[in-house]
């Protein structure tokens, strides 16, 4: 949910690219009768959608190690992966960031953790293209802070969480793993943090599980509800800065992302302010056409502003939030607008706390990390008990 202008102009371009590729069946008949002249661009669609021959290798490496990997901190089904399996092992090197592996709702997931196991637990749910290697930063202030830190790659964004259909990827599933995941690993009650999509399923989650959270605070988007009526509103901006999502929603998009060297899905890391050193922990994930494919069903599985129906008083069916919840919105965010965070109070019945953070744009948690650190340990001091209550 983040694009500036002259990235939007790209999407435009992608759009039409992909169309002439994948959508003129008789052009393609006629280069597959001539296969000496394939252009350029049909040489990057294919490098794009090239099988990576280390995957199924890879996957069954994970599989295995998991299974071996030492128990962390005697968690049975928290488990520390193999030194050869730690693909962030130069990023995390002395942050006292551990990669682990948790069995949830019939999936694997892969996660990292920090912080004491018997502090205040808190989960933190990344978006898109983010991995939960955003939330570095965080990871490192809260587990400081005394809390148990925990922040999984979420569903299709792990290598063994990755179901192949689109519907598998709708909220009710989305919520049931962050359930799976807290029972997993002990949790009756924990703070929820989400940014981008992460905020809509934590959203999602506190309006059903309410019972199960000291707090909640999604970053960037708004409530559900708010956000729908924003993205309806013919009058406002949000209709607009969530077009490219109509294009995410396109079968086989992740082509589009991965061609060229991958130059859409660059530019978006890229305009977000990330380095080059910054953006190859999310390549590690999303850089294949399966793993991104995954990370668009999201998109592709979910309704933002369904229709109205007679009768009906609100667009979406995710209910009024009732327990402490601060929402957290940066002004120069190109994908999310004022509008809707601005009416989100109308969806919260508990205490409620709205930070804007000026002049930030939609990648809070790494490019503000140090101020939105400080609103987060402020907020969560508020609603945590004692530490062995």
């Amino acid at each position: 949910m983040r694009l500036k202008l002259n990235l939007r102009l790209k999407i435009l371009f992608f759009v039409l690219f992909a169309f002439i590729v994948f959508g003129n069946s008789s052009c393609a008949n006629i280069k597959d009768s001539n296969p000496s002249e394939s252009s350029e661009d049909e040489s990057s669609i294919a490098e794009a959608t090239k099988i990576d021959t280390t995957s199924d290798a890879k996957r069954e490496g994970f599989k295995g190690s998991s299974r071996i990997a030492k128990n962390f901190e005697g968690k049975s089904n928290l488990r520390i992966l193999d030194k050869g399996m730690l693909s962030l092992s130069r990023e995390l090197e002395g942050t006292g960031i551990q990669q682990v592996v948790v069995d949830a709702n019939g999936f694997t997931f892969d996660a990292l953790v920090t912080g004491s196991s018997d502090g205040i637990p808190v989960m933190l749910l990344h978006g898109f293209p983010s991995t939960n290697y955003q939330w570095r930063s965080q990871m490192v202030a809260l587990g400081n802070a005394g809390y148990y830190v925990f922040a999984p790659n979420q569903r299709g964004y792990s290598m063994l969480a990755r179901p192949t259909e689109i519907a598998d990827y709708a909220t009710d599933f989305l919520v049931e793993d962050v359930e799976q995941l807290a029972a997993a690993l002990g949790w009756s009650k924990f703070h929820l943090i989400g940014h981008d999509w992460g905020a809509f399923v934590a959203w999602s989650y506190g309006a059903t599980h309410s019972a199960k959270l000291y707090s909640l605070t999604p970053i960037s988007v708004p409530h559900p509800e708010a956000f729908a009526i924003a993205l309806s509103d013919p009058s406002g901006e949000q209709a607009s800065m969530s077009s490219y999502m109509d294009f995410f929603r396109q079968s086989d998009s992740e082509l589009a992302f991965l061609a060229n060297n991958a130059e859409l899905l660059k530019g978006i890391y890229q305009d977000a302010g990330l380095s080059k050193t910054e953006m190859e922990p999310y390549f590690e994930v999303l850089g294949t056409p399966e793993a991104l494919s995954s990370a668009l069903n999201w998109y592709r599985a979910n309704d933002f502003a369904p229709e109205l129906l007679e009768d009906a008083e609100r667009r979406s069916d995710i209910a009024d939030i009732s327990i402490p919840t601060m929402h957290v919105w940066s002004s120069e965010d190109s994908a999310l607008g004022r509008q809707g965070a601005e009416l989100t109070s109308n969806f919260v019945t508990g205490d409620y706390r709205f930070e804007v953070i000026e002049g930030v744009n939609h990648w809070v948690t790494e490019v503000a990390s140090e101020q939105l650190n400080t609103i987060l340990l402020d907020f969560l001091s508020q609603y945590s008990p004692d530490y062995g209550s």
